[in-house]
């Protein structure tokens, strides 16, 4: 990448606020250096990892979930529990997570829970289904489509690969469909490589032939690992896009632990 190019990346991130403004400026520039999708996948919320937690009642009885993680990252959620909870029965219920459980991550949390839950009912019982109501995270809305934030849609659109009327609203379902870009986005966090290149993307459409991937990890304050990545025809400028996803995730990472 060009000096120029680097200088208006740091620029763009530099204008950025908050962990929102900062993702929407890396899909952004993501989107801008290829031509293509620019996409950021969070990590997903089952890797989170538990320092504190801290449990709210409601007037109404709805319950307010409080989880603080390494970094000072926090995560809230207003849930409506399976059953009535009293305030001394969240309170005890924190406890026990704080206690038994920080320094997990919330998915192995809800593995020990499950297994005590088979083998250790009868001494725990009422604390472990609280606690497995409260903390786990399909519970707490782990949904692949609150992880994806894509920019660039209309460049793609625009692209001859996609003249085709068929073709083009194959590609938008696809896109629309986004837990099947977050599986093919997250292969890049456990690749080897730096930075990995697929070409040709059957997983996410039958059009997917025409594309390419071009995707790396970031980390975020927590240390938890996340994915960004372009989107693009297979006939995109392969190394200008490949620098620029080295580049971004590296600021991203940056920026994000700086904000953390």
């Amino acid at each position: 990448m060009s000096i120029a190019d680097k200088e208006w990346i740091r620029r763009e991130f530099s204008a950025a606020n908050n962990r929102v403004e900062i993702t929407e400026r890396a899909g952004h520039v993501l989107a801008e250096v290829s031509n293509g999708l620019g996409i950021v996948v969070s990590p997903p919320l089952g890797r989170t990892v538990l320092e504190h937690a801290r449990i709210w009642l409601l007037p109404d009885g709805r319950v307010v979930v409080v989880l603080l993680s390494p970094g000072g990252i926090t995560r809230d959620k207003v849930l409506r529990p399976p059953r009535m909870f009293t305030q001394q029965e969240l309170d005890a219920t924190a406890e026990f997570l704080n206690r038994q459980y920080s320094g997990w991550t919330l998915e192995a949390i809800r593995s020990d829970l499950l297994v005590k839950l088979a083998t250790e009912s009868e001494r725990y019982e009422g604390l472990l289904r609280g606690a497995l109501a409260l903390c786990d995270p399909t519970v707490l809305g782990d949904e692949s489509y609150s992880q994806l934030h894509v920019e660039g849609t209309a460049q793609i659109v625009g692209t001859p690969e996609f003249a085709d009327q068929g073709q083009l609203r194959e590609l938008l379902a696809a896109i629309e469909e986004k837990h099947r870009l977050v599986t093919v986005l997250n292969a890049c966090i456990d690749s080897p490589e730096p930075v990995l290149v697929q070409i040709g993307l059957k997983e996410i459409s039958q059009v997917g032939d025409n594309l390419a991937l071009i995707s790396a990890p970031y980390t975020r304050g927590d240390g938890l690992q996340g994915s960004l990545g372009v989107i693009g025809p297979t006939r995109m400028h392969y190394e200008r896009a490949i620098n620029a996803v080295a580049y971004v995730a590296q600021i991203f990472s940056e920026t994000l632990s700086k904000i953390s």
